[in-house]
């Protein structure tokens, strides 16, 4: 990740990003441009614009006006992006601010710098590398800001990075070893990954990876810190390629599927990113690792599968696998864990993305302190997610006459019959829990805003939000 640096030091050598609102009023008085900006400033300023004036033979030779909107997190992150990507990678900026600026502003200009101007790390293009200097007074007040700025951007670039992988390199053994590697840089995060004869309970992970050459494993991660306050319990989805198996998708449905470990890889950036922030909540993350392939020791539509909870499940549709996966890290987690919320995240249903649209998550809950303080991080951290029902009377739907129930019916209201199939999971133990389904905003089909095209990195920040302001139990 490239430099970001608090100064109150301007240089006129340099290029100026200058924040500008909606309504025209700068963030700070750029001394003896500032006329011209405010000329030009009528009509502008919506959060990403971005608008460049060029000064020739004048210090500084180049001004570029980043709008920021009203002015809330939202609109600085956006501001940030799209300053990130307005000049040379290796280019250094310079970030006027004003006395006025929050550190609120401060870490969501610094987030949006850095999701901005990441790359995938094996692509084509370079990422950047130039520093970025943030000038302005109250360097003290904003650095704790810019540090939790650095943390979220890190774990973001770290889950867009394994969404991105192709699936020629990423297997579950592959992303277990990613994840192994770096929680070994982290003091007091501790990782057990289970396989083979380990996962004899775990029917649903053995099932959906039985036909790859791959086998499926369980990543167990802890963050168990000094005087934890609460026991938070994250379960990612990890299909690191999903053919669908025998139900296999079309060509098209498929493109794409080797974003459907999303959910796994936003947990465990989280669970890193609480670690480097020190939070006090322990942390238990469990990644159910698989790929789900074609081939002669598939499951079969109509097989039924038994859990680690000790139930049955009646699957009928091989490209449902996402909630067999996860029943099991469920009832493990409920089983052995005991935590006081559990909050699961999946690519699990294209429901949700017809719900929804592109840009959405589902939230789904039975406790809504729960899912408020979810929604609530999401919205300061700056990702969308809607909540939506959990009616018992569509418990029916998953009525099965040869099992404890049926994992893929077809009434329709697909978003909320996977959901109402992962709360059987909780048993009456679990007071607190909440479903993610992040099946449309994992990928990103344009760079717009601060998403850099392809993988998002949904969830990330959401949930080291989450955590940051005290997860509600």
């Amino acid at each position: 990740m490239f430099p970001i640096r608090l100064t109150d030091d301007l240089d006129d050598n340099q290029t100026w990003i200058t924040p500008i609102a909606a309504s025209g009023s700068l963030s700070h008085a750029t001394g003896e441009p500032a006329a011209e900006i405010a000329a030009l400033a009528d009509g502008f300023g919506t959060a990403g614009d971005i608008l460049e004036l060029p000064r020739p033979l004048r210090r500084p030779a180049r001004v570029v006006l980043a709008g920021i909107g009203a002015g809330d997190e939202a609109g600085w992150r956006a501001a940030g992006a799209a300053a990130s990507r307005a000049v040379e990678g290796d280019e250094p900026l310079q970030v006027t601010l004003g006395e006025s600026v929050t550190a609120a502003a401060v870490r969501a200009l610094a987030e949006g710098l850095w999701f901005g101007g990441y790359r995938y790390r094996d692509g084509r293009e370079e990422p950047r590398s130039a520093a970025v200097d943030l000038v302005g007074p109250s360097q003290a007040e904003h650095s704790e800001g810019l540090a939790r700025a650095q943390v979220t951007a890190r774990a973001v670039w770290f889950a867009r990075d394994l969404t991105n992988t192709p699936p020629s390199l990423k297997n579950p053994d592959w992303l277990a070893e990613e994840i192994v590697g770096a929680a070994a840089k982290r003091t007091g995060v501790t990782v057990r990954v289970r396989t083979g004869a380990e996962l004899e309970r775990f029917g649903g992970l053995r099932a959906v990876g039985g036909a790859s050459v791959f086998p499926p494993c369980l990543v167990e991660m802890s963050w168990h810190p000094a005087g934890a306050t609460g026991h938070v319990a994250l379960i990612g989805k990890g299909i690191t390629f999903d053919s669908g198996g025998i139900s296999i998708k079309t060509r098209p449905g498929m493109k794409h599927m080797k974003i459907d470990m999303a959910g796994a890889a936003a947990v465990a950036a989280a669970t890193l990113g609480a670690a480097d922030l020190g939070l006090p909540v322990r942390i238990t993350a469990l990644l159910p690792l698989a790929e789900n392939a074609v081939g002669a020791a598939g499951f079969r539509p109509g097989d039924v599968i038994t859990h680690y909870d000790g139930t049955t499940s009646e699957s009928t549709n091989s490209d449902a696998e996402g909630r067999l996966v996860l029943a099991d890290a469920l009832g493990y987690a409920v089983a052995e864990f005991d935590p006081d919320v559990i909050i699961d995240l999946a690519t699990l249903t294209g429901a949700s993305t017809t719900a929804l649209g592109p840009a959405i998550a589902a939230l789904f809950s039975h406790d809504d302190d729960l899912a408020g303080a979810l929604a609530e991080a999401g919205r300061q951290a700056g990702e969308t997610m809607w909540r939506l029902p959990l009616p018992d009377d569509y418990r029916e739907y998953l009525r099965s006459d040869i099992a404890d129930r049926h994992s893929s019916p077809t009434q329709g209201a697909g978003a909320v019959v996977a959901a109402l199939y992962l709360r059987d999971f909780l048993g009456a133990k679990v007071s607190s829990w909440a479903h993610l389904d992040l099946a449309a905003p994992s990928w990103a089909d344009e760079t717009a805003l601060d998403l850099t095209r392809g993988a998002t990195g949904w969830g990330a920040r959401t949930l080291l939000r989450y955590l940051e302001l005290g997860f509600s139990a």
